[in-house]
């Protein structure tokens, strides 16, 4: 996938003298000012040597840092040491740049030419995988500024990023491939702002960093079969990896794009209640990734796609969700009028049932009012359960479980609206959502939410996102993708529909989240354990 740059272009010398060399003095070092830049000079047991000064790693003066014998610099700051004749960072940090010197007569001349555009991209690159191995989150953004600077396309680093992560995913898709599409938009939106972009940029990659972080591969099969989508599909519910991994390499073979895998995708992530919904929210994020990025990450992104479809868990399996299967049997059969309403504290059967109840009303109003419930569950969800103790592990539902409704909401929409047959699953999987989390809620649904500067309202979070101060990019990546998509949702809305999501929104951004549950795990611990 990675672009190949080839240029015959030899580098110009750009010779120009610095200062004299009685200068230099007695301690053998000085710095000097030119053409924009602070070059520092070093008299070595090797001879003359000149590099930037300003330390790569967070810019302190190198022109204080100590010259060992064997020319190696160290920046007495954080102790970064870099070999002095190449400019390599013995510590697999940013590299030093080092600069060709003369001495003639009596002068030091230093040649500032920069190398050709291919040769200092190739090294960028090299230097941002080194990060990206790293998961050296401040390096990343150094380098992706770098790139930028050089005059390269920043996606690039987005490119790469899949490139380098794709096959170290041991079960696919993960929210960083996710949160990958919906920081590459929100930098479409923010065009010309040099820091949001790289706040984007950065962002984005670091989570798919992180999430391959010390992966070794995990390769995929080889070969490629014909296209078929019922066939694909049977694999994918046979849970035959190969065969659906053949079938797509065949389908890139064979010239088809995404839009010509989109419905086989959005069927099989529909086939199941598959691991919450996330499947089909990954098969919406691979289509904007793949717009925004290139054919490039096509077949990256759709093998990945197909491993997670694979390992998913299918919760209509289970026993609180098997009436799934019935009710999707029994879909066009009833005319309620559907209400956010029906739903209120309703489990999961009841919920189930009452979307069945509206099935044969128009599915946009029914999703309307599925997505209502769900922004209400959020908005009611009693957080006082993130401090329970005694609970069993299906008690285990957070903030982040109840954000899935709104998300899943607003890729059930823009799926379903391309293949409408897929309505009834997407719908009755909505009710899912809502029929598990209601047992979280507050009792009290008295909230009133102000419709009042709603466009404001909607920027301030995008700030707070810009800046999130998370340390967990699970977090971030979920306060980003359920504001994107509460704001997606609430432009098909009124005014009044739209508070409520906002409001849900809101609660959840100004809501501390509990991450670990240290008394509650042994407690869980213990009590599974008394039972082997």
């Amino acid at each position: 996938m990675a672009r190949v740059i080839e240029s015959n272009t030899q580098t110009e010398r750009d010779w120009r003298r610095l200062m004299p060399l009685a200068e230099l003095g007695a301690d053998g070092v000085r710095m000097r000012r030119i053409d924009g830049r602070q070059i520092v000079v070093w008299q070595t047991p090797r001879g003359l040597r000149a590099c930037d000064n300003r330390c790569p790693h967070e810019g302190y003066p190198l022109s204080e840092g100590s010259l060992s014998a064997d020319c190696v610099l160290t920046c007495n700051w954080h102790n970064w040491k870099f070999d002095l004749d190449s400019g390599d960072n013995l510590y697999g940090g940013d590299r030093l740049r080092t600069y060709p010197l003369e001495v003639r007569d009596g002068e030091i001349w230093i040649d500032l030419a920069e190398p050709p555009f291919a040769e200092r991209y190739l090294e960028l690159v090299a230097n941002l995988h080194a990060a990206f191995d790293d998961y050296s989150y401040d390096r990343i953004a150094r380098e992706i500024a770098r790139l930028t600077k050089l005059g390269a396309d920043p996606l690039d680093a987005p490119r790469f990023a899949i490139e380098w992560s794709w096959q170290r995913l041991e079960f696919g898709w993960t929210h960083a491939y996710a949160g990958m599409a919906d920081w590459l938009a929100l930098r479409a939106e923010h065009a010309g702002n040099a820091e949001l972009e790289l706040v984007c940029l950065l962002e984005a990659v670091a989570h798919v960093a992180y999430d391959a972080r010390r992966e070794p591969e995990y390769p995929y099969a080889d070969g490629a079969d014909a296209f078929d989508a019922d066939a694909f599909v049977a694999a994918i519910e046979a849970e035959d990896e190969a065969a659906a991994i053949r079938m797509l390499r065949g389908s890139i073979r064979d010239g088809l794009g995404f839009d010509d895998l989109e419905y086989a995708l959005s069927r099989a992530a529909l086939a199941h209640y598959n691991d919450f919904g996330h499947a089909l929210i990954y098969v919406a994020k691979a289509g904007e990734l793949i717009a925004r990025l290139g054919d490039a990450v096509l077949e990256p992104l759709v093998l990945s796609l197909a491993r997670e479809f694979v390992y998913a868990s299918r919760e209509d399996k289970i026993p609180e969700f098997r009436g799934y299967a019935r009710e999707l049997g029994n879909w066009g059969r009833g005319e309620t009028e559907p209400v956010a309403g029906l739903w209120w504290r309703q489990g999961i059967d009841a919920s189930l049932g009452a979307a069945v109840a509206c099935s044969a009303r128009p599915p946009e109003d029914i999703h309307r009012a599925l997505l209502l419930a769900n922004a209400i569950n959020l908005l009611h969800f009693d957080a006082a359960r993130q401090d329970e103790i005694n609970v069993s592990v299906s008690g285990n539902v957070g903030w982040l479980d109840f954000t899935h409704g709104i998300t899943f909401a607003n890729a059930v929409r823009r799926q379903c609206n391309r293949f409408p047959d897929l309505w009834p699953q997407g719908l009755l999987q909505m009710a899912c959502f809502n029929g598990r989390n209601a047992g979280f809620t507050l009792r009290d649904a008295s909230r009133t939410p102000s419709t009042d500067d709603l466009d404001a309202r909607i920027a301030a979070l995008i700030e707070r996102v810009l800046d999130h101060g998370q340390g967990e990019h699970i977090v971030s990546v979920h306060l980003l993708k359920t504001l994107l998509a509460a704001r997606d949702e609430m432009a098909q809305l009124d005014a009044d529909d739209g508070a409520i999501v906002l409001a849900a929104v809101e609660r959840f951004f100004a809501s501390p989240l509990k991450r670990r549950h240290a008394r509650r795990t042994a407690h869980q611990s213990l009590q599974f354990v008394a039972r082997d």
